[in-house]
């Protein structure tokens, strides 16, 4: 059975193991078993789900969100991303929130990795996804690798993508610079 979007405009929390399932598409599927899964309670609140041992913590997609997002990160990443979450929960969005966090990173109130990091990002229409069983088509997979203040002088990096699936930086010369790496439609069959 298909959930349709009405479903998600009452912000339905899925169950805990469906959660986990959804966020664990996001993992590389050597480091699945061990990863540490963020989602919601029933009432909406941010928990973690499942404690792991290795350096991945996956995110569970939010229920407030539009369409469909999990997404897997390097643990040395959390601080950035828990702030990100904080200043979204005050309203900030966009550049304001960047440009927030960039004043905290350049001040040491925020501290990034020194090396170089990796996130992972599933998506999916919500219309492509079974809120009861954690069933997923068309999904697309990215990866990302956090390199703050890197720039396409420093990695020889184009500023945007050439053809799919090969790497280009976003961001240079700030805290958020990364590497984006967006395979192909065809390449990404998950």
């Amino acid at each position: 059975m298909q959930v349709t979007s009405s479903a998600f405009s009452q912000n339905k929390v899925p169950a805990a193991d469906v959660q986990i399932k959804l966020a664990l598409l996001a993992a590389p599927e050597d480091k699945k078993d061990n990863v540490t899964v963020y989602g919601y309670s029933d009432s909406n609140e941010f928990i973690v789900l499942k404690k792991g041992s290795n350096e991945l913590i996956c995110l569970a997609d939010d229920p407030k969100q539009a369409g469909f997002s999990v997404a897997c990160y390097h643990r040395d990443l959390d601080p950035f991303m828990q702030r990100g979450r904080d200043l979204k929960n005050q309203g900030k969005m966009g550049k304001e929130l960047f440009d927030m966090r960039e004043q905290e990173v350049k001040a040491g109130k925020l501290l990034m990795p020194k090396q170089p990091t990796t996130l992972f990002v599933y998506t999916a229409s919500k219309e492509d996804y079974d809120i009861n069983t954690g069933e997923v088509k068309n999904g697309y997979l990215r990866s990302v690798i956090y390199i703050p203040y890197a720039t396409a002088e420093s990695t020889g990096l184009p500023l945007k993508p050439v053809a799919p699936g090969l790497p280009w930086i976003m961001d240079p010369g700030t805290h958020g610079a990364h590497v984006m790496i967006n395979p192909s439609r065809a390449e990404n069959k998950k």
